[in-house]
């Protein structure tokens, strides 16, 4: 039972560094992205990115019909 436990979190412990969430050491992606740095500049969605945005939403059932109309006409000038 004993030896059981020890392999268990010794092979937990191994996937959670080769996964690289505690140690990044293969240089891939980290389990925390880092903040945009000083200096760098956001990138605003595209009305199209937005567009599909709260299409997603209405069809997720996060907003009504009516607000996805209302949203979408403002993003398309139409108000």
């Amino acid at each position: 039972m004993k030896t059981t436990f020890i392999s268990l979190c010794a092979g937990l412990l191994a996937m959670t560094l080769f996964t690289g969430c505690v140690v990044n050491l293969g240089g891939g992606k980290s389990c925390h992205p880092e903040p945009p740095k000083t200096g760098q500049q956001m990138v605003a969605p595209t009305v199209g990115q937005q567009l599909m945005d709260l299409q997603k939403a209405k069809e997720a059932g996060a907003i009504t019909d009516t607000e996805y109309q209302e949203q979408k006409a403002k993003l398309l000038g139409n108000k």
